[in-house]
């Protein structure tokens, strides 16, 4: 197993749709394998493959002990909305976070690396985490689901050259712990932090 590295927001895998997977073999297993031990290392909630670069519908998560991966999920959603319970934030746009509406209650259906039926059902961070995963692998990052002065707010603190500094040193602070003989093309998945990750 590998750390990856997490590709930042302004790279054009992060807005492109992922692939399905189709092949069910070692590579894929691998991608997994090294997904996870990269959401390990910086203590993310979830991460989706076109984060590592890898434009596969693929995605690790683990939030309040519960741990694994999602091939192709199919995303359903129900319930109140999860309010302003929770800052949300993203691995691939480091040191933002602000609530976003989200729904109290989700499930993924998909496959797990052996191409198995696999079905995560949660609520609360978990329903978050499910969201916002399957939300990377449609291109969607969190910022494009607030609204009105949070939008604004997180717009302009992206735009403004601070961030930059932002992004470079969360760059450098990940890359040292970066490695991987994992070959790109296999498969990925997203990304999902608390807001100060």
């Amino acid at each position: 197993m590998a750390v990856l590295s997490i590709r930042m927001i302004g790279d054009p895998i992060l807005r492109t749709p992922a692939a399905e997977v189709t092949d069910f073999g070692p590579e894929l297993a691998r991608l997994v394998e090294d997904m996870t031990e990269t959401m390990i290392d910086v203590q993310g909630a979830g991460l989706a493959a076109p984060q590592v670069g890898i434009g596969l519908q693929v995605f690790t998560y683990r939030v309040d002990g519960v741990q694994g991966h999602v091939v192709n999920p199919v995303l359903e959603t129900d319930g109140a909305s999860q309010g302003e319970s929770d800052v949300e934030g993203c691995l691939s746009v480091p040191g933002l976070g602000s609530y976003v509406d989200r729904t109290e209650w989700a499930r993924v259906t998909g496959k797990d690396i052996s191409g198995q039926d696999v079905v995560v059902e949660g609520t609360g961070m978990l329903a978050r985490a499910l969201q916002h995963e399957t939300d990377h692998l449609r291109g969607t990052l969190y910022i494009d689901r607030l609204q009105g002065e949070d939008r604004r707010s997180a717009l302009r603190a992206i735009r403004s050259a601070d961030y930059n500094r932002v992004t470079s040193r969360t760059a450098a602070e990940r890359s040292r712990t970066l490695g991987s003989s994992f070959t790109p093309g296999a498969g990925g998945t997203g990304t999902f932090g608390r807001a100060t990750r």
